[in-house]
């Protein structure tokens, strides 16, 4: 593989690189078995193979660079690997702060193993980046729970799957890579709600999309210097956003898309886009749309499918 130097300081800025992994080798139809595992319907293998190879395949139409870190794991640990079924949802595995790369850690037993062996790769892979002493202490910190809104704003939620002694350990380098405040809100801990990106993504450079109940939620900003409380709606706007609060939506398909660049994003066709667009900023934007319903029942969307690596202004 080719040298990268991982750099994002927004969720909207052009795509460059992304690290994807295809989904795990196993079927799963008992129902009993499905309600265990946290799926909504039997996953059939090759369709969500298929599905993934699309997906893959616009990004890389789109010009992202795409680097499937499965493929370079060991032939044991291909072994493992290709068991853990929820390994296709690479965005809980770290996360980049301006130049800096943060590693997660699993909010539940199952899904350590991805993020070890992941991890041991990207030491190698960026080594000036990646601060892998940061996991020393961490309890739990997945990245689906987390949004860098711009140069100057990261928000993090802490909640079924990041542990808020995990966001105050990580702060400081936050803080290092240049960004001044860090707001933590807490949401409700359902399995609709798991991860931030399950109730709000950015939507180009300046629109926050959410469903409507985080407007009554109060986040804890940090600073260096100091802290302080405020609503969620006044931070987005302080920071620039408008903020469309969704009141119907369907959480993996409405929310879980990617932005591309500031006017382009990757989104599953059963996403609800009329609803989305009933901002007059999101109806400007270009949606990509992509087949990706069986990839879905497993619990995430394109957002969780897809860790950026690269994005430039």
């Amino acid at each position: 593989m080719k040298p990268i130097h991982p750099v994002s300081y927004s969720e909207h800025e052009e795509l460059k690189a992304v690290i994807l992994c295809r989904p795990a080798e196993v079927s799963i139809s008992e129902p009993k078995v499905l309600d265990e595992v946290r799926w909504s319907g039997a996953v059939h293998v090759k369709k969500a193979v298929e599905e993934f190879e699309i997906m893959k395949q616009a990004l890389e139409v789109a010009g992202v660079e795409v680097i499937e870190y499965s493929s370079y794991l060991s032939e044991n640990d291909q072994a493992l690997s290709k068991q853990l079924i929820h390994r296709v949802f690479v965005r809980d595995l770290a996360c980049v702060f301006g130049t800096t790369m943060i590693p997660g850690e699993a909010g539940t037993f199952m899904r350590k193993p991805q993020y070890m062996q992941s991890h041991i790769l990207f030491q190698d892979w960026f080594p000036d980046s990646f601060q892998i002493r940061e996991n020393n202490e961490l309890k739990a910190l997945e990245f689906g729970d987390v949004m860098v809104l711009n140069k100057n704003a990261v928000l993090i939620n802490a909640g079924m799957r990041t542990s808020l002694d995990s966001v105050d350990q990580i702060k400081q380098t936050i803080f290092s890579s240049g960004f001044s405040e860090i707001a933590v809100i807490n949401l409700p801990r359902n399995s609709d709600t798991m991860h931030l990106d399950m109730n709000g993504n950015v939507a180009g450079k300046d629109v926050f999309i959410a469903k409507a109940f985080m407007r009554h939620f109060p986040v804890h900003v940090s600073m260096e210097a100091n802290t302080r409380y405020e609503m969620l709606e006044t931070f987005l706007k302080r920071h620039g956003f408008d903020i469309h609060w969704l009141h119907q939506y369907d959480s993996l398909p409405d929310i879980n898309y990617l932005n591309l660049n500031p006017e382009t994003i990757l989104i599953s066709k059963a996403a609800h886009t009329q609803r989305l667009k009933q901002h007059s900023q999101v109806d400007k934007l270009n949606f990509i749309e992509v087949e990706v319903s069986e990839l879905e029942k497993a619990g995430g969307g394109i957002r969780c499918m897809t860790l950026p690596l690269v994005r430039k202004g």
